[in-house]
Formats: C-alpha cells, structure tokens, sequence
C-alpha cells in the first residue's frame, strides 16, 4: 500500500515499565537520517512537552522499536532500539532497552512475523543494538496474543499476561575492566555488564542514603558533577570510548534494602534519575551483586541457593533470576538470567508525522552500535 509521506503504520506498546512505538523496519526509510528525522517528527522532538507527537515527555516514553525478520539462524526477528531525545532533536542507538523488549516478541505475531503457537509462542530476538539474543515466551490462546492476565509488575498499574525474557549469556566479559572493584576519582566502583554496561557505586559514598526521591537527586548540583566524571572515565575504563554523547554506561547507586529485596536502586539514564529500572539495568546490577569483592558484596542480602533477586527502585521493585559462576579465564559469568515482564498493546493504526517544514533539524546522529 502506497502511503503519503509523513503516514507511518504504527503500534503504541507498554513494554515493561516503558511506552514506545512499534514499528516494521519495512514502513521506515532505509537511510537511518532519514528515518531518524521521521521518527522525531513521529515523537514530537524537540520539545519538552512533545505536544505535537506521541511521545510522553519523559525519556521512558519516548522511545521506538524497528522490528524485521532476521537473517541470524538464533533469531526469528531483529529488533533495533532507538531512544528519541524529548528536548534534543536526537536519536541514539547506542544501547538496548529491556522494557521495550518485552512487546517485541508480540508486536512480530501481530504483524505476522511469527506465526502463534495455540498454547504459548516463543520469539527469539537478536537485538542489533550490541548483538546479544533474547527469548521471549508469552500466552496466544487460540493463535492469538493474549495481553491479559494476573502478572504484576511495580510501576505500571493493574495487571497483564506474564512475558518471561531470558537471556542466554553474552559474549562479553561480565566485568569489562577484569576487576571485581575500581577506583575512580576517589569512589570505589564496580564496572560490570550483563547487557547494560552498569557501574555500581555505594550511595553513602557520595554523601547521599540512596533513599532520596529521583526528584530530589536530579536537583544536587554536586552529586550530578560527580557522577559526571565518574560515568566518563568509567566509560574508558570499560573499552567503550568517550562516553560524552551517548547513554552508557548507566550509574547504580546502591543502598541496604528496606523492604525485603536484596538491594536499593537509584540509576541515572545518564543524567534523569530513572523512575524504576530498567530490564538489562537490573540484570546487570543482580550479577554485580553476586561478585565477591564488589561494591555490593557487602550491602545486597542475598539468599545462599536461590538464584532470585529482588531489586528495589523508587516505584517498586523488579525480580531477576541471575546465576553467575567463574569463567573459562577464572573471573565471574554470567550463568542465567531471566525476568518476567508485562506488554500491552495500546493502539494500532497510522501515525501521522508533523510536517518536514515546520520540524527543527536533527542534530548529527548518535547511532553507532555498541
């Protein structure tokens, strides 16, 4: 079907505690600028109201997946994420989001990329962002997806059918400066990936308890300049460059849990403090935790034989279930990790793209995959 410019099918999803748009990678132009300029357009950016487009005016929910069928034999669908800046004309494609990830194996039997099981379908996903694959199982009675059911998950209201992700292990070092603990500018760190490069910090190290609202950390000049340094000579250290333009990696400040998970969270999406947490976040925090010798080793309470974590963060909390072991070179890995999300689809039609002329150019883009 030939569509005017500018008129894009659409699917709006809750993925986790996250909103984005859904779309084929076939309804979007090829060149990433080009697309990148229609998917600002798409959002309403920049703006920090995004009132001309559908984002929420909130990183959290303004954010898009390109979905394809994939040529990866571990894969049945590529999904490429794309976070679309609210008051910056940006897109960035520099890490993967893991809320968003749980309506991808959805968003593919509703656009027919998958065919449903009668019972359940599973969907494996590569994610282009860093290449790492992910299954996706989820309830299709009667070879249709079933969005509803009795899963509850912190940050999003009510409840929804259970979509459980787990995560066969990366190819990466677990501990991407092969140290359980680094100091950087005087702050003792743990610097660990298990699909989000994560660096954990005790919050008592930087004078903060680590129960503060995200309002109240957002608005400490100086916690904001250290952390700053911090995330950029962290980069370095973790053979991801210079960090200055991108998202990664993301800061954990970490505390002793108040309501029987095994730790408190607060993580910077580098500079917004994020409401939750997000899915490979988590992931990375749980086998950080798990490291003898890390900065967490001594405030998570874990439970000795049970492979469950739960992460604590300002709306809730989140369950993984992490295992880690040593590696071929003695140092840990990642053995499993798992969580169970919630999707909903929202809506389903055409967006309509504000027009060429009255958006503010983008700016130089951001994308190259980590």
């Amino acid at each position: 079907m030939n569509r005017p410019p500018g008129e894009v099918p659409c699917l709006l999803m809750r993925g986790g505690t996250s909103k984005g748009a859904y779309f084929l990678a076939s309804d979007l132009p090829a060149d990433p600028a080009a697309r990148d300029e229609l998917l600002l357009r798409i959002m309403g950016s920049p703006d920090e109201r995004q009132i001309d487009g559908l984002g929420g005016a909130h990183p959290l929910t303004s954010k898009a997946a390109v979905v394809s069928p994939s040529a990866d034999p571990h894969a049945d669908v590529d999904y490429l994420f794309l976070q679309v800046a609210v008051d910056r004309p940006e897109v960035t494609s520099s890490q993967n989001c893991g809320n968003i990830l749980a309506g991808i194996g959805p968003f593919a039997v509703e656009r027919g990329l998958v065919a449903a099981g009668e019972e359940r379908t599973s969907v494996r996903v590569r994610m282009v962002n860093s290449g790492d694959l992910a299954t996706a199982t989820f309830p299709t009675p009667g070879g249709r997806v079933d969005y509803t059911g009795d899963a509850e998950i912190s940050g999003v209201p009510g409840t929804a059918a259970p979509v459980v992700i787990e995560f066969p292990p990366g190819g990466g070092p677990l501990l991407p400066t092969g140290k359980a603990r680094d100091e950087i500018h005087g702050t003792p760190v743990t610097c660990v990936d298990n699909g989000m490069p994560t660096v954990l910090i005790a919050a008592s190290d930087l004078k903060v308890t680590g129960y503060e609202t995200p309002r109240d950390l957002e608005e400490d000049p100086a916690l904001a300049e250290r952390l700053r340094g911090i995330r950029l000579a962290a980069g370095r250290l973790m053979g991801l460059g210079d960090v200055s333009g991108t998202t990664v990696p993301k800061l954990t400040l970490i505390a002793p849990p108040r309501d029987g998970g095994a730790v408190t969270t607060r993580t910077f999406i580098p500079v917004r403090c994020h409401t939750s947490i997000g899915v490979l976040g988590a992931a990375s925090v749980a086998a950080g935790l798990r490291v003898e010798g890390g900065v967490g080793a001594d405030l998570a309470r874990l439970t000795p034989g049970d492979d469950r974590v739960r992460i604590e963060h300002p709306t809730g909390f989140l369950d993984i279930v992490s295992g880690v072991g040593p590696g071929a070179d003695g140092l840990p890995a990642a053995r499993r990790t798992a969580v169970v999300r919630t999707a909903r689809k929202i809506f389903d039609g055409t967006v309509f793209a504000r027009s060429a002329e009255t958006a503010p150019p983008p700016a130089p883009s951001t994308g190259g995959h980590r």
